[in-house]
């Protein structure tokens, strides 16, 4: 973590003195490290009172003047009392913060924000139930990011500054002066940092490894958007247009989904050895559904039904067959939540068409609104594409070389529902796959790991088992040096273990399939024929990224 100020010894360097202490206190009998406690930081209190945060002089923080609108004690919806404070960076980031004042465990975690942003409102996402979460002694933060409301893109039209901040800066800024107040609130430096963000605050964990790779020790990205010019481009433009005939009306209605996804269970769920309604891995189901196809139209699909099923699943392509996103857009096994963009009647509008034109019409082409656009509007051949991914430079989190991050000691763990009907889960093993092509296999071993959870819909909900503790895994690995292995999800009824890809849970014969204890981690011998040859493979490299400024009202990056 950088300092705010340059006498002040670098955070980061604490963080590893006191890891190194800590695992001299620590050694069990034999020898053998144990995994440290959340309690095992020593509580501190603050050394001055919440009210006079908002006196604080926090000039030469961050690149911009900080104003502290207020601080107050509370402990609504919190398990513990904490100062909320209330600020804006200018030009326009706001921040929210939580300092506990009946012990601070010497821990900051900083939340991401979904969608386009536009509110500060702090989420434990899959965090929860980290113990010094859970039980309000962890000092968190987080941003809307640069802007406020309109959460329907208009916010970005003429206001290039807003951009930047939510493409890279507004998080970054953020970090900055939450650092600075939690080390004038309890006169100590945070021992440890983090993140933790899913969906857009997924895309936010990765920009931070990336730009700013000393702002935080230990990072969670959780489906993360870090695609997010393409994904809110073609992929969600392609939901829509692909279901679609010549006159606008959809070919494919929500009534049908659980007939495709019967279909798909029946074909494939016993793949994985155990018949338990989700897929392990998606990739290996072989679902056709054409064979769904039947003159019985209240029981089957009609051949133009079937195409747009195959069309949703494989994704976007040219007139060509050249691919305009990765090899599968929405898994098998994921059709009940496919209502995210299938319509239950004429006349709907679906998510993917509210967040494709939002983009399109503010975000997609730069110096560039166009409030009128329609999403036929969009071309779907490679000269478009191109044209339409440009803004990537800024606004994507693609850049699969973490060196400076792995240097710095930080520790990445990504995940990923294989159900996900925002983002692909193809998209996230996309990026794994350039970053061990690009920094080599046992490097990125040693400082990252992916989880893809079975069943599992967008950052939550779905299928199968969706809830458990992302943040705990990486605590460990940051202060002991104790990398992730099993990490428990669970449903109302079932627990399943996840494992480091690309080993996969397989139950073991004895006892009941929905506990955990019954599963064990296995490598497939063949790993999956999907590839990543398409139109932005090549977005996926180190070096394309920019950083903009405002120059009279217009977004200049280079």
């Amino acid at each position: 973590m950088r300092p705010a100020v340059p006498v002040i010894r670098p955070v980061r360097t604490l963080a590893l003195i006191a890891a190194a202490l800590l695992a001299l206190t620590t050694l069990v009998p034999g020898g053998a490290t144990a995994a440290p406690r959340a309690r095992e930081l020593a509580p501190l209190l603050p050394v001055i009172d919440c009210a006079a945060v908002p006196g604080l002089d926090l000039t030469g923080v961050t690149d911009a003047p900080v104003t502290i609108k207020s601080a107050t004690v509370t402990s609504a919806n919190a398990p513990a009392p904490y100062c909320a404070v209330t600020g804006t960076i200018a030009p326009a980031d706001t921040f929210v913060m939580r300092l506990p004042v009946n012990g601070w465990t010497q821990r900051y975690l900083q939340t991401g924000c979904g969608g386009l942003c536009g509110s500060a409102n702090i989420g434990y996402t899959q965090a929860a139930s980290c113990e010094p979460v859970a039980d309000g002694t962890i000092a968190s933060a987080t941003t809307d990011m640069g802007h406020q409301g309109l959460n329907d893109g208009s916010w970005a039209a003429d206001n290039p500054q807003a951009l930047i901040d939510f493409a890279y800066r507004g998080v970054h800024v953020t970090s900055q002066v939450a650092q600075e107040l939690i080390k004038r609130f309890y006169g100590r430096s945070a021992a440890y940092s983090y993140f933790d963000g899913c969906s857009d605050g997924g895309r936010e964990a990765l920009m931070e490894a990336q730009r700013y790779p000393d702002d935080f020790d230990g990072i969670a990205a959780g489906a993360p958007a870090s695609n997010i010019v393409v994904q809110n481009t073609y992929h969600h433009a392609w939901n829509v247009l692909a279901n679609q005939d010549a006159n606008g009306n959809y070919l494919l209605l929500a009534d049908k989904l659980p007939l495709i996804h019967s279909a798909v269970l029946h074909q494939c769920d016993s793949l994985d050895g155990v018949v338990d309604g989700v897929l392990d891995d998606p990739r290996n189901c072989r679902f056709d559904p054409r064979t769904l196809v039947c003159a019985d139209t209240a029981n089957c699909l009609t051949a133009a039904q079937a195409a747009v099923v195959e069309r949703l699943h494989d994704g976007a392509t040219d007139g060509h067959g050249r691919r305009l996103e990765q090899e599968i857009s929405h898994e098998w096994g994921s059709e009940l939540d496919w209502t995210l963009f299938v319509p239950a009647k004429q006349g709907d509008v679906t998510f993917s068409e509210n967040i494709a034109l939002s983009f399109l019409r503010y975000l997609a082409y730069r110096n560039v609104a166009n409030p009128s656009y329609q999403l036929t509007d969009l071309e779907f051949t490679m000269a478009s594409f191109r044209k339409t991914v440009q803004t990537s430079d800024y606004l994507s989190a693609t850049d699969p070389d973490l060196s400076r991050f792995r240097r710095g000691g930080g520790k990445l763990l990504l995940w990923h529902g294989w159900s996900d009907q925002h983002i692909s889960p193809q998209a996230t093993l996309n990026y794994w796959d350039a970053m061990r092509r690009t920094m080599g296999s046992r490097a990125v071993d040693g400082f990252a790991k992916l989880y893809l959870l079975p069943g599992m819909a967008h950052c939550g909900g779905g299928l199968g088992p969706n809830s458990f503790d992302v943040l705990t895994p990486v605590m460990n690995w940051v202060e002991s040096g104790t990398a992730p292995g099993r990490i428990v999800a669970s449903m109302t009824g079932r627990t399943r273990p996840v494992f480091p890809y690309p080993q996969v849970a397989r139950y073991d014969g004895t006892g009941s399939t929905d506990d955990q204890a019954n599963f064990v981690a296995v490598t497939p011998r063949r790993e999956s024929t999907v590839g990543y040859a398409w139109a932005g493979a090549w977005l996926y490299s180190h070096g394309y990224q920019k950083t903009c400024r405002a120059v009279n009202g217009k977004l200049v990056c280079g």
